[in-house]
Formats: structure tokens, sequence, C-alpha cells
């Protein structure tokens, strides 16, 4: 079972010592990946309800510091050697594809192969108004603009032709280190989330951890394969589990799961480091 750490550029880990710290000691500790998340701005004006929380209430204030992913990350890739650097997730529909193909090969190629592109729809209308982008279409958009960055990177140099973009054949350099591309992993926590994964993604990541509903979510991304002829095993599957337990982590593996996405134990160097060996050793225990 993969760990990856959530949330790392948000709060007190927008802080650059404290980034760079956790950034450390997870690699240190044995954790697998970085994940971190996306937001330019936050209307003051919030009609949208924010779709993980019961109440539909934003987790945290909307003043909270969050850093700009693919910086961050790049950040982490100067300060590692070994740990991934996944965006969880990129709101890809907001950017023009070849600022992310730019982006994300160059991440793989600073961190010699270890960039993670995870991408999601999102869920803030306000936002997407305010950057021009019209919300109704970010499904879409966003499938395109996986297709367009993946043309980008390809060593055909060609061009490209979609319904919001279209150019002649181009070069776009550095190409990522990863020989197959950097991988593409699709989040979200509904049915079309799932599917959109087994017709374009390399991983999926729905941000459910209950197990009937994960359970539902895993049938549909099989169910989706098993039409496209794809073995659902070449998807690698994420999620944020509701406990840490050996037997809550042993039934995520039965289930389906290749990794848990947690958010860092603690903000202090001694509890994470406690916080962080306490799980790995879990872990291993439910082996």
């Amino acid at each position: 079972m993969k760990l990856g750490l959530m949330y790392v550029n948000v709060g007190p880990f927008a802080d650059p010592e404290r980034f760079a710290k956790l950034a450390r000691i997870a690699e240190a500790e044995g954790i697998e990946s970085l994940w971190a998340v996306d937001h330019a701005a936050v209307p003051v004006e919030l009609r949208s309800s924010y779709p993980y929380t019961e109440d539909g209430q934003l987790p945290l204030p909307p003043t909270t510091n969050l850093t700009d992913p693919l910086i961050s990350l790049a950040y982490a890739a100067a300060l590692t050697s070994r740990i991934r650097l996944a965006t969880g997730v990129l709101l890809v529909s907001q950017r023009h594809p070849a600022h992310v193909a730019k982006a994300m090969a160059t991440l793989d190629h600073i961190s010699n192969g270890r960039a993670i592109l995870g991408v999601g729809i999102g869920w803030l209308r306000e936002e997407f108004e305010m950057m021009g982008v019209p919300f109704r279409q970010r499904a879409s958009r966003t499938e395109e603009c996986v297709a367009a960055v993946r043309s980008l990177w390809s060593c055909d140099d060609e061009g490209f032709s979609g319904r919001y973009h279209a150019w002649e054949p181009a070069y776009a350099y550095p190409k990522p280190k990863q020989t197959r591309g950097v991988p593409v992993v699709i989040g979200g926590a509904v049915e079309a989330a799932a599917r959109r994964a087994a017709r374009i993604g390399d991983g999926f990541f729905p941000v459910e951890g209950r197990f009937s509903e994960l359970r539902k979510l895993l049938d549909a991304l099989r169910d989706e394969c098993a039409k496209l002829g794809r073995d659902p095993r070449t998807i690698e599957v994420s999620t944020i589990p509701n406990a840490l337990d050996p037997d809550s982590i042993r039934a995520y593996r039965e289930l389906g799961v290749d990794r848990l996405i947690f958010a860092p134990p603690a903000f202090d160097e001694s509890g994470l480091v406690h916080g962080l060996r306490e799980v790995v050793q879990h872990v291993a225990a439910s082996q």
C-alpha cells in the first residue's frame, strides 16, 4: 500500500520552512507522494456548496493561505530525491493545455521523473466565472485538456484539433522524463469521474473513504473498463481513508485501493515523525 500526504500547500504548510520540513520528513519516513491542492482564488460572495462536507461549508476559512501547487511541488523537488510530486487535483480546464503541458513536463524534468498530474473538473462555479470559463463545459474541457497535454508530451511534435483548442504542429520541450509521460490521475467522488478515469486516466482518486460508496465507484470504474476492453488493474486507485488502523488498511487493499492519501498528522517536527511512523507501522501490520 502506497501512502500519500494531502493538503501539503495549505494553511501552516504554506510557510516555506514548515513545508520544507514536511517534505523532507515525509520522504525519510517512507511516504510515497505529496499532493498539492489548487484554487487560484475563492470569491468573497460564495454561493456554491462544497461537496465534501455535510453542511456544504469550506473546511477552512477562505482566507487560509493556499500556495500555487506547481510552484510548491517544484520547491519540494529541490528538497527531496525520491518522493513523488502530485497535484491533487489541478483544475486544468481553467488553464491553457500548453501551459499545463509545459509546467508538468518541467516538474517531471527537474524532479527526474517524479511528477503525477491529478486533475478534477472542479465544483466552485464562481471561480470558473471569474476565470471566464463556462462552468457547464468544465467536464468536456477537462477531458480535452488531458488529450491536448498528452499530444504536446508526445515525441511526434504533432498538432491538435479539439472543440476548445487547436494548433498546428508545434515543438514543446522538455518532454517528461517518464517514458509514457506524466501519469494522469482523475479525481472525483461521483460515477462520472470513475468512468472518466476508465476512459482517459492512468489513475483514479475518489475523495471518498466510505467503503460502501467507494465500492460503488470502483464497480463503475470496472464496468466502464469492461465496455472499453481495458484491464482495470492498469488504473491505480487512491483514496482518502476514514481510518488508518491495520484492519482498515487491509480492507482498503482488498477492495482494490493502491494508495491511501491522508492529511499530515501534526504540524511540528516531532509530531510529524511520530505520526507518520505509526501509519507506516500500521501498513506493515496489515500485510
